[in-house]
């Protein structure tokens, strides 16, 4: 298949109603086990002080703000946080239009429990909410969830990546390493846009072998290699001009992004670019709304979240990096690009 090419239709809704699954379940959880709005109400505070009121942590508590802010339900002011007039008259339980004993039929949801125990412990819940697999790192060090959740992010890339590929500059540039790389879509995606490039794709094990195979079944072998290594404890490849972390850092809370970025800088050759595709919230933290729903997504099966463009700017800038920029690609998707100068 064309790697460059793009389908004929739009499939953004098709991407929305996925990433967008579990944003009910969250805003259940508010309502039904926390009365947040309720709370919040009686207490404007700011994130640190809901968290403490409501004895929450800050991870999930902040993708739960970013939420409601993105939905009208909640507005920020200088760093505290009020209900607005909607939630006020729907969301607030004294008042005659309280909504709450509507979803109060859905509080046994299973993925509402597993918010429930984030807020409180900060700690992802199994993958699809199951009782039997294992959390979604170490699943992913098992041979048959590993090829199934491969497969899953490969079919996302085919068209993310040809989106993505086509919104970058890679002038001057020769070697991209896609870190974390999975099947190594991206990177042959970049390649074929970009007949000047090689790649190498940085992966752990099993999923290297995965790559490895299906990288070959594409054609793509002479010009993408796989190296094996974990990225979070061995060093990264060197002798690159540009890094790739696609969809990798959402993963993750700050202080395992920060050493992430730290050790891209380092191995990085002077004048090399910095790629972090991934769905990014606006600076503010207002939205977009669809992206503040994948966030909840992402807190409830990950140990991370969705960045804001400023907050992925303040990390990448205590990383070294400089000269941002930020592009939109497809799917509510997006690029942000750093230099190492």
């Amino acid at each position: 298949m064309d790697l460059t090419a793009l389908p004929a239709t739009d499939p953004l809704e098709i991407y929305r109603y996925r990433d967008g699954l579990y944003a009910v379940d969250l805003i259940t959880a508010a309502l039904t086990e926390f009365d947040f709005f309720t709370w919040l109400a009686a207490h404007p505070s700011d994130l640190a002080g809901i968290c403490r009121g409501l004895g929450i942590h800050a991870r999930p508590a902040d993708v739960m703000l970013t939420l409601f802010t993105a939905n009208g339900f909640v507005r920020a002011e200088r760093g505290v946080f009020h209900v607005t007039d909607l939630a006020r008259e729907h969301l607030v339980r004294t008042s005659p239009f309280f909504i709450g004993p509507y979803y109060a039929s859905l509080k046994d949801r299973p993925v509402v429990h597993d918010y429930i125990k984030i807020l409180r412990t900060d700690k992802p819940a199994n993958w699809g909410s199951s009782k039997t697999e294992k959390t979604w790192t170490a699943a992913m060090l098992t041979d048959e969830f590993a090829a199934h959740f491969t497969a899953a992010m490969d079919c996302r890339g085919l068209y993310l990546g040809a989106a993505m590929a086509r919104a970058l500059d890679t002038r001057g540039r020769t070697r991209l390493l896609d870190i974390a790389g999975g099947s190594g879509i991206y990177a042959c995606a970049i390649v074929a846009q970009h007949p000047h490039l090689t790649a190498t794709v940085f992966e752990r094990p099993p999923v290297d072998g995965i790559a490895k195979k299906m990288i070959a079944q594409r054609g793509h072998a002479a010009r993408v290699s796989v190296v094996a290594g974990d990225m979070f404890t061995d060093p990264l490849p060197r002798g690159h001009d540009l890094h790739l972390y696609s969809n990798v850092l959402h993963d993750w809370d700050t202080d395992k992004v920060r050493p992430l970025l730290a050790a891209s800088f380092t191995a990085l050759e002077p004048g090399g670019m910095l790629i972090v595709h991934d769905a990014h919230l606006n600076a503010d933290k207002t939205g977009p709304l669809p992206v503040a729903k994948y966030s909840a997504l992402l807190m409830n099966v990950t140990e991370g979240k969705c960045y804001s463009t400023a907050e992925m700017e303040t990390l990448l800038a205590e990383a070294g990096f400089r000269n941002f920029t930020h592009t939109p690609t497809a799917a509510d998707r997006s690029i942000m690009t750093a230099r190492k100068l």
